[in-house]
C-alpha cells in the first residue's frame, strides 16, 4: 500500500508513454482526505491529506515510471440542466450560484449535483432538467474562492 501524504497539483497534458490509471471518485469522496482507495488495476493507496484538501478529476495521485494514477469523476445522480438560450442560462445560473452549489459545464448541458428542491424551482420555472447519472466534474481548483 502506498500512503499518499501530499499532492502535486499538475494535471499532465501527456502522459509521456505512461500507462494512466483514472481512479473514480463522486464529488463527496473527492473530499475524504483520510481513506484507503483502490485502483482499478488492483493498487491500494492510503489518504492521508490535510484537511480541506479538495481532489479534482485529472489531478495526479501517484507516479510511478510506468503509469500514472488520477483522480477521476464517477457518475453520481446529477441534474442536466439544458437552458434553451443565454437568458435562460443566466437565470440557472442565478438560481444555482444563490445556492453555492458547484456547476460542471458540458456540451449536454449545465450539471450539478442531484437537488430534489432545485429541480421542483426549475421545472416551476419553465427550465428544461431532469434527473440523470453523469460524471460530475464541478468546479476547477481556481474558481469560487472567498
Amino acid at each position: 500500500m502506498v500512503v499518499i501524504q501530499s499532492l502535486s497539483h499538475h494535471h499532465p497534458a501527456r502522459p509521456g508513454g505512461r500507462r494512466v490509471v483514472e481512479i473514480p471518485m463522486s464529488a463527496e469522496d473527492r473530499r475524504r482526505v483520510r481513506r484507503r482507495i483502490e485502483a482499478p488495476d488492483g493498487a491500494v493507496f492510503a489518504l492521508e491529506l490535510p484537511t480541506g484538501t479538495v481532489l479534482h478529476p485529472g489531478q495526479v495521485l501517484h507516479e510511478l515510471p510506468d503509469r500514472l494514477y488520477v483522480v477521476g469523476a464517477a457518475p453520481e445522480d446529477v441534474l442536466l440542466v439544458r437552458p434553451r438560450d443565454w437568458r435562460e442560462a443566466a437565470r440557472v445560473a442565478h438560481m444555482i450560484g444563490n445556492l453555492h452549489r458547484e456547476i460542471d459545464l458540458q456540451d449536454e448541458g449545465i450539471i450539478v449535483l442531484y437537488d430534489p428542491m432545485l429541480l421542483e424551482r426549475l421545472r416551476r420555472a419553465g427550465i428544461p432538467a431532469g434527473r440523470t447519472h453523469l460524471p460530475f466534474r464541478g468546479n476547477p481548483p481556481s474558481e469560487h474562492k472567498h
